[in-house]
Order: C-alpha cells, then structure tokens, then sequence
C-alpha cells in the first residue's frame, strides 16, 4: 500500500451489499486483522467483492479491491489466498495485497437440498406431534463491538427468527418455538447464530443441527452446542409432545359424529380433567363443503381451486378440483387448539402448475365466535380482508375447549408466526397504519380537549355536570370498579358502530381515502429534493425532541420518591379532590388564568442527569472565571466593567 499513513479496514460485498466489515487498524501499512467469519452462499456463481478503504474523518478513501470466485474453490479445504489489490483510477501500479484462509463447505444438508428443488411446491401435510424448543442463553460470546446476536431457526419449511439483544458474553432469549413433526420428516433441526452490525452487515457465528428424532416423548432435553471458534455456546431446551386430533375424513364420517370419538373429545376438556395436557386448550372441527361463482383465472374461463386452512401455524389443505369456479371438496379436517383467541382463516387459491399459485380470496373466522354446528355461508375478502373478492365458501365448524386452560394460555405469550419468505415493504400498509396512528390521536386529542372545555367553562351546564360527577366518582371510586369502567368503555363503541351511527362501509371509505391522498403524496414528485429532506428533518427533530423529554421525566427519580411518601401519608381520594377542584375553579378565580399541567409542571422544575452535569460543568467554570476577574482587578482596573458581564452570560 502505496501509503505514509493509512488507517485500513476491508469491507467483504456480495451482490454489492457488504456482508462483513473488518475492524480498523491505526497507523499501519502492513496491518493484521486476525479475524474469521462465514457467511451463507445460495449459488456456485457469486463472486465475493473485496474492498480496502483507509479511515478518514471526513471521507474514507479507497486502496483498492480484489474478487473471490466461488466456483474456483475447492469443497471442505482450507486454502490460503493472496488477492492482489487494484485500482483502475490510480497511478500506482503496485497496491498492495490481502491474504486470506477461505474454506468453502456445506454445512447445512438442508440448503443443497434447497438450491436443487427452490421452486418446489409447499405441501400441507398431517403432523403427528410438536416439538417444542426453547432458547435458553449464550455463553462466551464475544463481547467485542457493536450490534446485535439473534438466532435463526430452520426445520424444513418452518422457519424461525429469535429477538435482537445487544452483543453480550451470556445473551438470555428466553424464547420458545414450536415446530410441527409431519409424517415424512426426515431433516435435523437447523440452527444458526448471527451478528448484525449496522443496516447491512451480517455475520455468521456458527451453525449446527440437532437430531430431533431421538427425542424421548414428554421429556426435556437440554442441548448445548459449541459455535465457530471463539464464539462461545448456545444452550437449548426441546421437548416433543404427541398429537392425535390431526385428520382430514371425507364429509359423511367427522369425528364428533361418531359417539365413542365424542365422548372422548369431551371428556379430555371436561372442567374435571383441566390438570391434564394443560397445552392444548381445545378441538377445533370443520367441514368444508364447498365454493360458489369463484374468479376465473385460465383462459378457458375456469380455475383449479384448492383451500387452505391455517389456525396459528397449522396449516392442512383440500384436494385439486381442476376446471370449475364451483368446486365441492367435502371434507373435515380436525384441529387441536393451543389458543382460543386463535383466528381460523380459509384460503382459496387456483392452482397453477409448478408456479406459485393465484390468490382468489380469504374467510377468517376468531374461534370464540364459532356457533356449534351450524352451516354458514360467508363471501371471501381480498387479500388483506379490507374488501370483498370474488365467490362464497360454504362450511360448519365446531369447537370444544377446556375454559381453565383457555384462560391460563391467555396469560402466557403467544404463539410466534413463521418467518415468510417474500417480505416486501409495502406504501399501502404505510399509509394504512400512519392512517391508524392518526386516527388513534385524534381520539385522544378530542378527549383531551373535551375536558379542558369542562375546565374552561365554555359550557356552564357540561362544566358543573362534569364537576358534580368527578366529585361524586372520586368519593365514591374504588378499585374494583375498574372493570366495571372499561365495560361502560366498551358499550359506548359498541353503541357507536351500531347501524345508523357510524357506518363501517363509511369508514373503509374513509381510509381508503386518506390512503390514496398519501400514496399519490409519496408518489407525486412535486416536492423537490430539498424539501423532502427538510421534511423528514422535521420529524427526526420533533422525535428527537419527545425523546429528550421522556427522558429527562424519567430521570428524576427523587420526584417520584417524594410522591410515593406523600402518598403514604396523604390518601390518594385527597389529592385528587385537591387537583380536580383546583382545575375546575380555575378559570372562575381568574378567567385569563394560563392552562397548565401542575404534576408535569413541577416534574420539570428538577434537573435530569444531562442537566445535573451541566450545572455542576457551570459552577467549575465560573468559579474559575472568578479567580481570573479577581486578577484582572488587580492588574488591570479598567476592565471592570467586562468580566461581571462574562461571568453572568456564561
């Protein structure tokens, strides 16, 4: 390297996105990084793009770059490399080289499987039990750097992603995961353990499998597993739990029917037996008769409709039946439930060869909604069940559950979704949801203004009503009435979305409305560049501002010390009859009175720890300037006048 003094590092790129970035080395024209990494490949043709760059403050300056092709390595040997650097734009005709050990091997059975057969069709089979695994903790991990640790699961098709935590010797996820054991599974659990730095660095500390098929049944199993070289351990927990209520049977034999299977569904969640197999809540049966007037998607004006049935992450599915919009599959397919809260979705697709197959339209059903044995006939949504598609789906459900199970898996989390392979970003769901946020806060503020009108007195009747009652609700106020509150919250909405109040349809229109104006606002390229910028300036700033806020509320900790004595000694009923007839008779004492939050007001009158350190910075400093006034006096009379100024600006 052509070079006096360079601070280098190497960035590794893959399809121009960097995968890895070396740490920097100081003042040194022969630096060693020392450092490993692997990183997974999905074809034999990549070409990996390496990158020298030296540190700068203003600019990091390039050194040259060199290329690994993948293809020209050799399968389980570790070989050494020497890249020669290059740089068409410089003068110099030696720039330097990078030696490197790289070592290409499959160390997952599972992707060579997959680069062989990517496109093949997802099968929605029966499972004959569940494993369940836990991640526990790391030990040892390095502790160097910034970023995250998260942990990637595979099994098959069933994929998983753990939580983020911060780069740490001894991480603790606590997290559990389930996977569905089908009838032809043959493949070890998969799992990997990454580190992400920045937006788009990502690296591989290890991967490993675990052989799920000599688990005992109902037992734990705990697995601890080395990572590469250096990168410590990951702790597992797994257990497989039988399951025997998985079925698809033709329409004239469903398993309720038949009187001994009945009595033995019932009797396993009778209230009597709620001790037992506490993780299935329930039974879920439903008969799928058949579709009407579906969408046409071939050019012979028919499609190949098939329906998938999901509850959480069990997924099973009907027969083909090829060239009709009216198709009757008759079946009943069975479900144990692990939540009663769960949702029940009907998915309609054409199928369509080896291709990915056409959406035609959805039905979800939330299983507390579900009235035993009787046939319903419900219209398909679109994809996102904001409006309607094309054909009904016809079918009966029944469900059964134990009501003390149901309730204790209320408490506990819940089930975590499979990862999706198609993850796209997407305007419409932005607008969507920036519409929601909105909505929510011009909730609050109508609230919120409402009862500052109360304070105000802009209505003599609504404000003595309002003071009459909050006396009234204070005296009387106990905490078991809290229950009672969120009921009377929850008639009023109910009382709202009645017909004739406020329509859904009209709502729908309102939303799609407000989508299109913001979506043609993110399209439209009126606004110039700058203008952009200082828009998107404008929201980090009031961010950042909320945030410093929050903050520095939450750094005055004595505060809340003092209002938990207080509060000792002072009932709460006292406090808040003290607050609220201040409040109200505010702006009788004085009608210009400046409305203001009193607890919030006097919160603030107490320095945060940013604010703590400048006043302690200031006293060091002026006491400083003090010496050198008193000095000036002496030596120097006629800049008395001066310093005083300095000293109180400061």
């Amino acid at each position: 390297m052509k070079v006096w003094d360079c601070d280098p590092y190497v960035k590794f790129k893959l399809e121009g996105k960097t995968f890895y970035k070396s740490k920097v080395v100081y003042k040194n024209l022969n630096p060693k990084w020392s450092e490993s990494f692997s990183f997974p490949l999905q074809d034999w043709e990549q070409v990996v793009d390496v990158r020298v760059y030296d540190k700068d403050r203003t600019s990091d300056e390039f050194m040259g770059s060199s290329t690994i092709v993948i293809k020209n390595l050799e399968l389980d040997k570790t070989s050494e490399m020497v890249l020669i650097l290059e740089d068409p734009s410089s003068l110099e005709d030696d720039m330097g080289v990078i030696v490197i050990d790289t070592c290409l091997t499959f160390r997952d059975a599972t992707i060579k499987k997959r680069l062989m057969c990517s496109n093949r069709k997802r099968l929605y089979q029966l499972w004959s039990g569940v494993f369940s695994i836990t991640l526990l903790e790391g030990q040892d991990m390095p502790e160097y750097g910034q970023g995250d640790v998260y942990v990637r699961y595979r099994l098959g098709e069933q994929k998983y992603k753990s939580k983020n935590l911060r780069i740490q010797a001894n991480p603790r996820w606590r997290e559990k995961f389930d996977f569905n054991k089908y009838e032809n599974w043959l493949e070890p659990l998969n799992v990997e353990v990454f580190v992400k730095r920045g937006r788009k660095s990502e690296e591989s500390w290890g991967m490993f499998e675990v052989d799920l098929s000599k688990l005992p049944v109902n037992t734990q199993q705990l697995y601890t597993q080395a990572l590469d070289p250096g990168k410590g351990r990951l702790i597992l927990l797994a257990t497989f739990n039988p399951c025997s209520e998985v079925s698809i049977s033709d329409i004239n034999k469903p398993p309720l029917e038949q009187p001994d299977e009945r009595d033995q569904i019932l009797e396993k969640y009778s209230l009597k037996n709620s001790h037992k197999g506490v993780r299935e809540v329930g039974f879920l049966q439903v008969k799928v008769f058949n579709a009407t007037d579906l969408t046409s998607t071939d050019l012979n004006g028919k499609s190949d409709p098939f329906c998938v049935l999901e509850l959480g992450n069990s997924r099973l599915q009907t027969h083909t039946i090829y060239k009709t919009l009216s198709p009757e599959w008759n079946k009943v397919f069975t479900f144990p439930v692990k939540d009663i809260h769960d949702v029940l979705e009907l998915k309609v697709f054409d199928e369509d060869g080896d291709k990915a197959p056409d959406f035609l339209g959805r039905v979800a059903i939330p299983l507390l909604s579900v009235q035993n044995g009787q046939q319903v006939t419900r219209g398909l949504k679109n994809e996102n069940l904001r409006g309607p598609a094309k054909g009904t789906i016809s079918l009966v459900m029944e469900v059964h559950y134990n009501p003390v199970r149901a309730g204790i898996k209320t408490f506990k989390p819940k089930e975590e979704k499979f990862m999706e392979d198609n993850r796209k970003f997407s305007k419409k769901v932005l607008a969507q949801n920036i519409y929601r946020v909105r909505k929510i806060t011009l909730a609050v503020l109508h609230t919120l203004q409402y009862i500052k009108s109360c304070f105000q007195w802009e209505s003599r009747q609504r404000s003595i009503i309002a003071f009459l009652t909050f006396m009234v609700m204070v005296w009387t106020w106990e905490l078991f009435m809290m229950p009672i509150f969120l009921l009377l919250l929850i008639g009023w909405n109910y009382f709202q979305v009645t017909p004739g109040r406020v329509s859904s349809n009209q709502d729908l229109v309102s939303v799609s409305s407000y989508c299109t104006v913001l979506y043609t606002e993110l399209e439209s390229g009126k606004k110039g560049l700058m203008e952009k910028i200082h828009m998107v300036q404008e929201i980090i700033i009031t961010v950042q501002n909320i945030l410093d806020e929050i903050a520095c509320i939450g750094e005055r900790q004595w505060v809340y010390n003092a209002l938990a004595t207080a509060l000792y000694y002072i009932p709460l009923r006292y406090i808040i009859f003290i607050w609220g007839i201040n409040k109200f008779t505010k702006k009788l004492r004085n009608p210009y009175a400046i409305d203001n939050n009193e607890i919030l007001d006097f919160i603030k009158r107490v320095p945060s720890d940013v604010q703590k350190v400048r006043v302690q910075f200031s006293i060091q400093t002026g006491n400083s300037l003090k010496i050198s006034a008193l000095f000036a006096l002496t030596e120097f009379p006629s800049v008395v006048e001066i310093y005083p100024l300095a000293l109180f600006d400061y």
